[in-house]
């Protein structure tokens, strides 16, 4: 078992409380994916996407659900995957910044563990060049 990790950082001028938004409601989140995504429970605080909250990725069978682990308004989303997966101790972490400049930084990282041998490389790469496609079009959905 391989552990497999990569951090995107972008920046963008857009308010960091509209970026947040796009992150943090799972609808959105899956539009920045290129995904369906519906959330499945919801938390029990105020805002329905924020801690606890569980949301299913995919189509079917093949969907994966992630529940929101950290949520602190327009500075942090944390999850992980909480359903049958092709790996182990997936961890998502976004972090939002403002700059000197007055933009919002993100800083998406993400950490897993294989379980099939040498099938964390190949996810690895498809997983940051996704999620990489996505951050682009934030200024363009915000």
């Amino acid at each position: 078992m391989a552990t497999y990790h990569f951090e995107i950082d972008e920046t963008f001028d857009v308010p960091r409380n509209k970026v947040f938004a796009l992150f943090a409601d799972h609808r959105s989140f899956g539009k920045l994916l290129g995904a369906p995504v519906k959330r499945i429970k919801d938390s029990n605080q105020a805002d329905p996407n924020g801690l606890g909250s569980v949301r299913r990725l995919g189509i079917g069978p093949i969907g994966l659900e992630e529940t929101i682990t950290s949520f602190e308004p327009d500075l942090l989303i944390e999850y992980t995957i909480t359903s049958l997966s092709p790996i182990r101790n997936h961890r998502g972490r976004i972090r939002f910044e403002d700059t000197p400049e007055g933009h919002t930084r993100v800083r998406y990282r993400i950490s897993f563990d294989d379980i099939v041998p040498f099938t964390g490389k190949l996810l690895s790469a498809g997983l940051e060049k996704a999620i990489r496609r996505g951050i682009g079009q934030v200024p363009k959905l915000a």
